[in-house]
């Protein structure tokens, strides 16, 4: 279980394909910190810590995590999201993220707004998944607010310390993110959509 609060981003130093699965090496600060079988979130996706080193942890990334996030399209020197999981006694400083991505989106456009940014993304509403006016969203592992909600497209606001600690600030038109939506929100989703097949 996760916040949302990202506490740094880490660097992409190897990534190695097995079969279906890719074994992705990172470096961050607090490396000396980690334990093998930790739970991390990485862009939004919770992976277990599989390998460690004085100054890299290995964590892999199983074909159906591919699918469903941006984490194939991951290149050397890429900056990833990283968060560890809420300790029983922590504030819940942004909104309950479970670490499972449930699409990608796509960015459409950064718009600056004297000194903070206005970001656009689209997604398919197909698969089931709806934004709410001022509901929660998580976009790359970070808890955000909702804004200007459409049937297919979002807005969120971006303030500077999250457009610098995060890799929010590598965005532009047609980067690829992930999402989870709000579980909440997805719970009375499924639950109306149940009673409206009932009724019929």
């Amino acid at each position: 279980m996760f916040s949302g609060i990202v506490e740094e981003t880490a660097i992409v130093r190897h990534l190695e394909k097995d079969q279906k699965n890719l074994h992705i090496t990172l470096e961050c600060t607090f490396v000396n910190e980690l334990k093998i079988d930790q739970s991390v979130s990485h862009n939004g996706v919770c992976l277990t810590v599989v390998k460690l080193t004085d100054t890299t942890y290995t964590v892999t990334a199983i074909q159906e995590t591919l699918i469903k996030s941006n984490l194939g399209l991951l290149q050397i020197d890429d900056k990833v999201n990283i968060e560890r999981s809420m300790k029983p006694d922590s504030l819940l400083d942004g909104h309950i993220v479970q670490g499972h991505v449930d699409q990608t989106a796509i960015c459409e456009a950064v718009t600056e707004a004297d000194g903070s940014w206005y970001y656009t993304f689209s997604y398919d509403s197909s698969l089931g998944n709806i934004t709410v006016e001022k509901g929660s969203v998580s976009v790359n592992g970070v808890s955000l607010t909702v804004v200007n909600s459409q049937d297919e497209s979002f807005q969120v606001a971006i303030i500077p310390y999250t457009y610098d600690l995060t890799n929010f600030h590598t965005f532009k038109a047609g980067t690829v993110i992930n999402l989870e939506f709000d579980i909440i929100g997805k719970y009375i989703t499924k639950i109306v959509k149940q009673q409206l097949a009932a009724n019929k």
